[in-house]
């Protein structure tokens, strides 16, 4: 190999590797901490999903997926007359840079028919769908989430 030509490839090589990690973190626009899903209780066929995520700028998870589930929707539990209701939510705003919690008695992700018995300290998939703030583009990445114990769960009255 001439010396040009393996100093083309080198800096083509470069470019490449450099193009890829563009690419890698165009791809996750989201950051992602302590993503658990509760297992659900013997005979349950729903499971509750749980999370830290920040938009790296501002964003809207718009869709979730796992495949344990037939079914997987972002939720808002809210206080009604005193009495606790949980709704389905078509998105969840994610302002840029600022942590959005997904936690029990809150805004999570509903698991729903599940495909199998989750076991304690399995990772479970869960597939996430972010539109951008320019609302042309969207990202989809996946998180690995660790089932944790049951333990008392608040009342869900849809």
């Amino acid at each position: 190999m001439s010396h040009l030509f393996r100093l083309a490839l080198r800096f083509g090589l470069i470019a490449l590797v450099g193009c890829g990690w563009a690419m890698a973190a165009f791809a996750q626009p989201a950051t992602v901490k302590d993503a658990w899903v509760r297992a659900p209780a013997p005979g349950q066929s729903v499971a509750g999903a749980y999370m830290e995520i920040t938009g790296r700028t501002h964003h809207w998870l718009v869709a979730v997926a796992s495949p344990v589930a037939a079914r997987a929707e972002f939720h808002a539990t809210t206080l009604d007359d005193g009495v606790m209701k949980m709704r389905a939510v078509e998105s969840i705003e994610l302002p840029g840079g600022k942590p959005v919690k997904l936690a029990p008695g809150g805004l999570h992700i509903m698991l729903t028919d599940l495909k199998r018995a989750l076991k304690h300290g399995e990772k479970v998939p869960i597939t996430l769908t972010v539109l951008r703030g320019d609302r042309a583009s969207r990202a989809v990445f996946t998180v690995q989430a660790e089932v944790r114990g049951a333990g008392p769960a608040p009342a869900h009255h849809h």
